[in-house]
């Protein structure tokens, strides 16, 4: 399970900055409060699991800093969550792709939705972790649906962005709407850890993907 212990960053210790914190640490969560520069964030951002970037006074945060801030979130699994205002936040979207922030928060903001959010996420840390990669992004969206309530589902379009999040180890499963002979030989070639198709029913994908689990544990 995922530490109850959180990354406030934040470049201002405003009446609304304090209010979060104290709310987050009544609900028993470890805060541990730094600015954006890059010594703090080196040495404090590995020890948590749960990370808030406070977009108040953007303006003042390097970009190097957000730059390392995703770097590690991608590279350790870190739950990137993003507080501000509408204007604030639309400009990360051109450092921090969608399917990495965990969720936004716009203000004013509900610190209770903020702590329900955090709980499901703990909970969320003790699925299973699947990688879907496709380009496709409506069928991404379905096997998100079909698989989140067992797994912890991280979506991505492409190989390329897939690589950042694979680590040496990882296991592989072709899903492909392919299934001529040529096509399946060309994917056996690859040795992959398992090869599904994508006209299985949504059942028969659940039950394969239980069972490829289930032997990972024997």
């Amino acid at each position: 399970m995922a530490s109850k212990k959180i990354l406030f960053i934040s470049m201002e210790m405003s009446f609304l900055v304090d209010a979060i914190i104290n709310n987050l640490k009544e609900a028993h969560y470890e805060i541990v409060s730094v600015k954006p520069d890059i010594k703090a964030l080196k040495e404090c951002l590995p020890k948590c699991d749960i990370i808030i970037l406070y977009l108040g006074n953007m303006k003042y945060i390097s970009r190097e800093s957000l730059i390392y801030i995703k770097a590690k979130c991608i590279e350790e699994d870190k739950a990137l969550y993003l507080l501000g205002s509408r204007e604030e936040l639309i400009p990360m979207h051109s450092i921090f792709p969608e399917n990495m922030v965990q969720k936004e928060f716009e203000r004013p903001i509900n610190v209770k939705d903020l702590i329900n959010e955090f709980n499901r996420e703990l909970n969320d840390h003790e699925k299973p972790n699947i990688l879907i990669v496709d380009d496709d992004s409506v069928y991404l969206r379905s096997v998100h649906e079909w698989l989140h309530e067992k797994y912890h589902i991280t979506m991505v379009n492409s190989g390329m962005n897939a690589i950042t999040y694979l680590a040496k180890d990882t296991p592989v499963i072709f899903l492909t709407g392919q299934n001529s002979r040529e096509n399946v030989e060309n994917v056996i070639r690859l040795k992959p850890d398992g090869y599904l198709l994508k006209t299985m029913k949504p059942c028969e994908l659940i039950r394969t993907i239980d069972i490829f689990f289930k032997k990972q544990k024997m």
